[in-house]
């Protein structure tokens, strides 16, 4: 073998050698990093709050230990409202939460979270990943002044509509009462006459025990058993007209996130995914044994409303997004967006899918 072969040779025996540690070189090179997240819930709500408990588990594995996540419950470290203007400000440099919690400082920020009659799961996510859902979503917090980055970082399916202490049959009924309620469905409930107030989930129990509230919503039957809301209130109200999806998001300090090396963004960015996904599996697939032991075990009723209230429900809706929109250009523009995104999609969803 002459002399030139074996430069050859050796040479590409090197550049070989080199390839195949280049990954390990790479992930060497990450700075560690780690992240101290407040949640908004806790974490043994199955689909709510757990998911933040995996995601900390596999960026430690996908990372090799380089980006790790240290989980703080629910006013443990920050009170769950006070989530974003903490990362915004660096006390913190993360929190897992809600987007419609901060509505009285974000008008817009509901449409991020839930949308009363609005889109289920899969036709969300179409909007937030391949529509300009995830670009407003950033945008809403650049424009208002927050140093946020957000990823979405969970979704659960639709949620029950409410826990009640006697059947509500017409639109009557809901007159006067107290109750616990999350985002624009809010706003609904209010224009019938329902005195609303947006407590943690740490809160409710302890408010509807003391009588201070009458009934309440917060979440999926599984998350709502383990708070105990059946102890107290027994009729539970279906369909859950104003959260049939509700996504979760990751909020990370914007400083702390441009920081990061490209791989760390790209395992958190792909694991929230796998998260999401992970969330709405498990969330669709523990609902229906909750309901049934609820009726079996716990005495709950679960009902159905009837069209006239879903028809009051929905008017009072058309007329929260007049409200909305004619208030807050920002919302005008998430709502243009979305509704014409919807308008699209029905020619697939009014196609594609079996009748129900």
């Amino acid at each position: 073998m002459n002399t030139t072969v074996k430069t050859l040779l050796t040479g590409t025996a090197l550049a070989v050698s080199l390839a195949s540690l280049a990954p390990q070189v790479a992930l060497a090179a990450d700075s560690k990093v780690l992240l101290k997240v407040p949640v908004a819930f806790s974490t043994n709500l199955p689909s709510l709050g757990s998911p933040i408990l995996k995601v900390a588990d596999q960026l430690k594995l996908v990372s090799n230990n380089t980006l790790r996540m240290k989980v703080y419950e629910p006013g443990k470290l920050v009170a769950p409202f006070e989530i974003l203007d903490s990362v915004s400000r660096g006390k913190v440099n993360a929190g897992f939460t809600l987007a419609g919690y901060w509505a009285g400082k974000i008008p817009a920020s509901p449409i991020f979270s839930s949308v009363p009659f609005g889109p289920e799961a899969s036709e969300y996510l179409a909007w937030i990943y391949y529509g300009n859902g995830l670009k407003l979503y950033q945008e809403m917090y650049d424009q208002a002044g927050y140093n946020v980055h957000v990823v979405p970082c969970g979704i659960t399916p639709p949620e029950t509509s409410g826990w009640f202490s006697k059947p509500i049959e017409k639109p009557e009924d809901l007159d006067g009462l107290r109750m616990r309620f999350f985002g624009l469905g809010g706003k609904v409930m209010e224009k019938l006459g329902v005195s609303t107030s947006l407590l943690p989930g740490s809160e409710i129990f302890p408010a509807l025990e003391k009588g201070a509230i009458d009934a309440t919503e917060f979440s999926i039957p599984s998350v709502d058993k383990n708070i105990g809301f059946h102890k107290i209130v027994k009729y539970n109200y279906f369909p859950g007209w104003h959260q049939q999806a509700t996504l979760a998001e990751l909020l990370i300090h914007k400083d702390t996130w441009n920081d990061m090396s490209e791989s760390h963004q790209a395992q958190i960015n792909q694991v929230c995914k796998a998260s999401v996904a992970d969330s709405l599996a498990q969330g669709e697939a523990e609902q229906f044994a909750v309901m049934k032991e609820n009726v079996e075990k716990r005495g709950v009723v679960i009902k159905q409303w009837s069209p006239e209230m879903l028809s009051t429900f929905k008017s009072a809706w058309d007329e929260v997004v007049l409200e909305e929109t004619s208030k807050d250009p920002f919302f005008a523009k998430v709502w243009q967006d979305l509704s014409e995104f919807r308008d699209g999609y029905k020619v697939w969803g009014e196609n594609a899918f079996l009748p129900r």
